[in-house]
């Protein structure tokens, strides 16, 4: 009788475990007398009949379904196994992780921007994280109907609204078009409770949103790398007179046609015209050093040198004539 007991036993187990996988359905078949279920580390076991869920099991382990399982179900407690006879039930192994999965857009989406009729197309790339927080919401709309889910089916209903996601939260509140790094933490947050809201119903959050790198037209970038290195030069006429110089010096600025003369007319002009500020600056700066210096040479000096001799002595009054003593007293004229 053992012998036959083993034949009819069965292990219900998630088989071909995928850890990509969000859940797997184990169903259409007999529980069996004898019969155990084994739950690994990560997963969740849960007992339905009928569509209902009959009991959920959190703990790892290997477990005799007629006496540890059973006593435990709600509507099932009470059922025997005969030689026979089995029990018809599904069980529902979750994977209870945090999934981190990577997105990109597949296509530029055309931000509205001033200036830019059809916008300005921009790519973007990061990650985002979810889980199973809801089996009930689960089992009612896909786990009903379905006996496996991969991520790649949340990342695919993921990228099918990111893109109208990724307008709506770049566009809100006038958000610098040029500088949209500094703002992807306010992005990603507003995107993530935007997708949240899509999954909860399915049993599932959306635990964090992350943007990576948002990604320019070659043109749009070139521009705001010139525009950080004026930033950082701090002169734009010091600047100017530098990519000049570097244009003659590589040849870049030899070309033909028209549209090259004139740029070279125009460079030109600009380098005269700062030339000539330069020299007329000096010209004044020189004059004005000039005219300190006459200002200085003509102040009176504090000495006696400059003084005029008296005609009479101050002391008694003689007549001094150009001695530089009085010839009576004796007193210093000057």
């Amino acid at each position: 009788m053992g012998f036959f007991r083993n034949q009819l036993a069965n292990v219900v187990e998630w088989e071909e475990f995928r850890d990509d996988m969000v859940f797997y359905k184990w169903n259409n078949r007999e529980i069996k007398k004898g019969s155990r279920l084994i739950i690994r580390p990560g997963q969740d076991a849960i007992f339905l009949y009928n569509g209902k869920i009959e009991g959920i099991f959190r703990d790892d382990g290997d477990y005799d379904i007629e006496s540890e399982i059973i006593p435990f179900l709600s509507t099932l407690k009470g059922f025997k196994f005969g030689f026979n006879s089995g029990m018809r039930a599904e069980v529902l192994f979750v994977n209870t992780k945090e999934f981190t999965v990577k997105w990109g857009t597949k296509n530029a989406i055309n931000i509205p921007a001033a200036g830019m009729p059809g916008g300005m197309p921009i790519r973007a790339n990061g990650t985002f994280n979810f889980k199973v927080i809801d089996y009930i919401g689960l089992i009612d709309k896909i786990a009903g109907v379905k006996d496996s889910y991969l991520v790649e089916d949340i990342k695919i209903r993921i990228t099918s609204i990111l893109d109208q996601l990724l307008m709506k939260w770049i566009t809100r509140e006038g958000k610098d078009m040029f500088n949209l790094q500094s703002n992807s933490f306010e992005i990603g947050k507003g995107i993530q409770e935007d997708l949240d809201m899509q999954l909860i119903g399915d049993g599932m959050s959306i635990t964090g949103f992350n943007i990576m790198s948002f990604n320019y037209p070659q043109e749009v970038q070139d521009m705001i790398t010139k525009n950080a290195s004026y930033g950082m030069v701090g002169d734009v006429n010091r600047y100017q007179q530098i990519s000049m110089t570097d244009g003659m010096a590589s040849g870049k600025m030899s070309g033909s046609g028209a549209a090259s003369d004139m740029a070279g007319m125009m460079m030109g002009m600009n380098m005269a015209n700062q030339m000539m500020n330069q020299m007329n600056q000096n010209q004044q700066n020189q004059s004005q050093q000039n005219q300190n210096q006459q200002n200085q040479t003509a102040a009176p000096s504090n000495g006696s040198e400059g003084a005029a001799k008296p005609n009479f002595c101050p002391n008694c009054g003689t007549k001094t004539g150009e001695a530089n003593f009085c010839p009576n007293c004796g007193h210093k004229l000057v």
